[in-house]
């Protein structure tokens, strides 16, 4: 997994508002850039819907919310629209950003293993380096907590 202080890598991905987005054409702007299991899922849609409401104020501290999943464009597209999110969210379908990152692992439920993301939130500073790292995250409070780490 990508650790603080180390220079993010850069992707490019289709996202949700009909355009590719690349990091290294959002320099200048600090990214919340964070890494969710599945569209429509209880803890994925308490995730988007908290972003969401704190998205004006993440804006006002000249900060981009992305948000990363396997699921297709579709898929993203009708999330977004069902859950009125005006962020982009980015498909990342073959996993090379999530494996990048190193969130893309082994998971179990039920006794079960299985490969998926693992719910992890990374802060890109605004030259582009990893300012902070969030890991196995719990929703609740997750959006308001990172906000407050950039306030300070």
């Amino acid at each position: 997994m990508l650790k603080e202080g180390q220079k993010a890598v850069n992707f490019s991905l289709p996202s949700s508002l009909g355009e590719d987005i690349s990091l290294k054409d959002l320099g200048g702007k600090k990214i919340v850039l964070y890494f969710y299991p599945k569209d429509n899922t209880p803890g994925c849609t308490l995730e988007a819907r908290d972003f969401q409401a704190l998205k004006n104020e993440f804006e006002e501290k000249n900060t981009l919310i992305l948000g990363i999943s396997k699921d297709t464009i579709e898929s993203h597209n009708k999330f977004a629209e069902k859950e009125c999110l005006s962020f982009p969210l980015l498909s990342d379908e073959n996993c090379s950003t999530c494996e990048a990152y190193g969130v893309w692992g082994e998971k179990s439920m039920y006794g079960k293993k299985y490969m998926g993301i693992n719910r992890t939130t990374f802060l890109i500073n605004e030259e582009g380096f990893i300012e902070k790292v969030w890991k196995n995250v719990s929703v609740t409070g997750h959006a308001a907590n990172i906000l407050k780490h950039i306030t300070g």
